[in-house]
This record gives structure tokens, sequence and C-alpha cells, in this order.
């Protein structure tokens, strides 16, 4: 596993940029380019795979904007503790593998592995106080 902080982080960001394409993919498969390529006011809800797939990657946008100020902090540390290393590598794991539960639709699974992203993410808050 990743044991750079840093690294983590760039490789999760790597990721949402992978959802957001795959997820643009997606759409214009389901909608067509045109439709897409247009202002989209009329294109109406994306379903299926495709619908999942859109709510994942907005929902790992937000899971970045809350996982990177939590790193960044560290920086602000004399070091970085291995239980912030270890957050930051099961934030990682359950946010690869939450848009990919998400998407197959397995709910109860779905939860538990986003609770875990999420306390992962809160931890690196509570070392850097």
């Amino acid at each position: 596993m990743f044991t750079n902080i840093f690294s983590i982080l760039a490789l999760y960001g790597l990721w949402v940029l992978v959802l957001i394409n795959g997820q643009a993919l997606l759409a214009i498969g389901q909608k067509g380019l045109g439709a897409m390529l247009g202002p989209r006011d009329d294109v109406g809800e994306l379903t299926g795979a495709a619908g999942r797939l859109d709510r994942a990657s907005a929902n790992s946008v937000t899971a970045l904007a809350l996982f990177a100020p939590a790193v960044l902090l560290q920086a602000t540390q004399p070091m970085v503790l291995d239980s912030a290393l270890l957050a930051a590598q099961v934030f990682l794991a359950a946010r690869i593998l939450y848009p990919v539960i998400y998407v197959a639709g397995i709910p109860g699974l779905r939860t538990i592995v986003w609770t875990a992203g999420m306390l992962a993410t809160v931890w690196l808050y509570v070392v850097a106080l």
C-alpha cells in the first residue's frame, strides 16, 4: 500500500478524474453526444448504471473536498502519524470501492464503505488538532 499520505491524495484525485470521465462516457452513451454537448436543460435524469455513476462521482468530488484539507493539515504536523497514514489508506480503499459498489447496486455494503471513508477523514482532522 502507498506509504506517502500526499501520494494517496494525488491518487484519489486521479481516481475522481477517472470517475468523472467514465460518467461522461456513460451519459453520452445513454443520452447521445448531441444532447451532452448542449446546455442539458431538457436532457432528463440519467438512469441505471449511468445515473448511479453520476451520483457516485458527485459524491466522490464531495469526499475529495473534505479529504484534501485533512491531508494538507498533516503538512503542519512535525511528522505524519502512523494512524493518519492508515486513515488515508483506508479512505483510499473505501473511496475506490464506493463507486464500484454503488454502480453494482449493493446498498448495505455501499453504506458501510462510505462510513469507513468518512470516519477515516474525520480521524485525519482529529490527529491534526
